[in-house]
């Protein structure tokens, strides 16, 4: 796809990148004290690196190409698909002083030290399984990302690229933990905001302007591409029902919670980051559909239309800046997706098992768990032959398994804890079945995993007995 010349001048700004990421990261190691230090970045962010970092988690790579390639299959009528992952969110914005107010007052790491401060030691282990399904996947699946951009410019095998991106990220993130992420992120985060939005306006007026692109002539087959009723209402409601609920019960969004300096921090930054996470994915939409109409860029692989795209209509260097906007993209998601995993290994299997011990022992446990979560998704990127069939389980794990007895823990301080835990396993079970199953009826396991969930909310809702009401009140 690229000629020598282009290859050579991205193959140094690529390993520039990587080498500036590790000299970031081992600067932050030398600061890194505490286990908080390493998992919520010390509790102390400011209000600026938390907004880059939220939208730099929340527009990954996967995001990017796969919402310009919607764009350019499908058209406008796809703009929908940001504004449904943008309801949960909105939602939960809501819901953050509680949130931070629990984290602080009780110096909670994972979405499941919150959970367990209402239900119970009996839903760590269902949310856990949850969260290492949906982030072991989705953190292999970014794997083979920088690993497809890397076999494009330097011609490297897959398997080479992903092993490459692996010792990368994994050495980052054992190094800096959170807090060297989230200050990446302030980084990448603004590099990828400014390179999508000055792609925009260039494929815009490369494309002739809105004149040019609504007069001509509609793809065969899709006379709607212009209109923003082209969705099917089937594919909107799964889509806000897997990855925009979803959005409700990300461990990383929660982990930025607890980072932030203060209650203030944490509720500028985040209504900041939705604005700009809805704007920033409009626009990577529309890249897609002017680009079709406009440029009448023919592409075989409609998931390779961003590259075709940035050669079509920028000088190369600029189109080396874009290539490293999408590599910032990948990244900046990959390592937030990465600590959190981790954090659930150190925090929600080996600290409940290890009472006692000091913090400069959870701090070094909580970098064998990156060593743990970046080998768990090696081994999905290398040998999964359906990694995104496990992403798709693990995020309806979270969404049937996990959504409702968080909504009930946020409502309600004194849920009942049995009826918890049966709440919790009803509705992950049933979806990992759906998923076994292969999805009969052609239902997504939320269709079926979420209703049950919410048919068995009732028993968490129920007055606790005696007993079971003083534990709850204790923690």
């Amino acid at each position: 796809m690229f000629d020598t010349r282009e290859t050579f001048i991205l193959s140094i700004m690529i390993i520039a990148c990587g080498v500036f990421l590790m000299g970031l990261s081992l600067y932050f190691f030398r600061r890194i004290k505490t286990y908080d230090d390493y998992n919520v970045a010390g509790r102390s962010t400011s209000t600026f690196p938390l907004i880059c970092t939220l939208i730099g988690t929340a527009v990954g790579g996967s995001t990017l190409l796969g919402f310009v390639s919607k764009g350019y299959t499908f058209g406008m009528g796809q703009l929908w698909l940001p504004v449904g992952m943008t309801f949960a969110g909105i939602a939960l914005y809501f819901f953050i002083g509680k949130i931070h107010a629990e984290g602080e007052r009780l110096n909670m790491v994972t979405l499941a030290d919150f959970l367990v401060s209402r239900f119970g030691e009996g839903v760590r282990v269902p949310t856990l399984l949850s969260i290492l399904c949906a982030y072991a996947a989705i953190t292999g699946m970014q794997f083979v990302a920088v690993a497809t951009v890397l076999k494009l410019v330097f011609g490297l095998a897959l398997p080479v690229g992903i092993l490459l991106t692996w010792a990368l990220l994994t050495a980052k993130t054992w190094l800096g933990g959170l807090m060297a992420v989230i200050w990446s992120d302030a980084i990448l985060g603004t590099l990828q905001t400014l390179g999508i939005f000055f792609l925009l306006v260039t494929v815009y007026y490369a494309s002739g302007s809105w004149e040019f692109i609504s007069a001509a002539p509609m793809p065969e087959g899709n006379p709607d591409f212009l209109s923003l009723t082209g969705i099917s209402g089937h594919e909107l409601a799964v889509y806000m029902l897997t990855i925009g609920a979803y959005q409700f019960v990300r461990q990383d969004l929660w982990q930025r919670f607890w980072a932030a300096r203060s209650l203030k921090a944490a509720r500028t930054g985040y209504a900041v980051a939705i604005v700009f996470t809805l704007l920033v994915g409009g626009a990577v939409v529309l890249i897609g559909a002017f680009a079709k109409l406009g440029l009448d860029i023919a592409v075989a692989n409609p998931d390779l239309s961003f590259y075709a795209i940035i050669k079509a209509t920028l000088p190369l260097p600029l189109m080396v800046s874009m290539v490293v906007v999408l590599l910032a993209t990948i990244i900046s998601c990959a390592d937030s997706f990465f600590i959190a995993g981790a954090s659930s290994i150190a925090n929600d299997i080996i600290k409940p098992r290890m009472k006692g011990r000091d913090d400069a022992f959870m701090l070094r446990m909580s970098r064998h768990s990156v060593v743990a979560m970046s080998l768990i998704s090696l081994g999905l990127a290398l040998y999964a032959p359906r990694l995104l069939d496990i992403w798709i389980l693990g995020s309806a794990m979270l969404v049937c398994g996990v959504l409702v007895p968080t909504v009930v823990a946020l409502c309600r301080r004194t849920p009942d804890p049995r009826g918890g835990v049966i709440m919790m396993w009803g509705g992950l079970a049933t979806a990992v079945l759906w998923q076994v199953l292969g999805h009969p009826f052609g239902l997504h396991p939320v269709m079926i995993g979420l209703p049950v969930s919410l048919a068995l909310m009732p028993l968490a809702l129920r007055k606790p007995s005696l007993s079971l009401s003083t534990e709850s009140a204790a923690r």
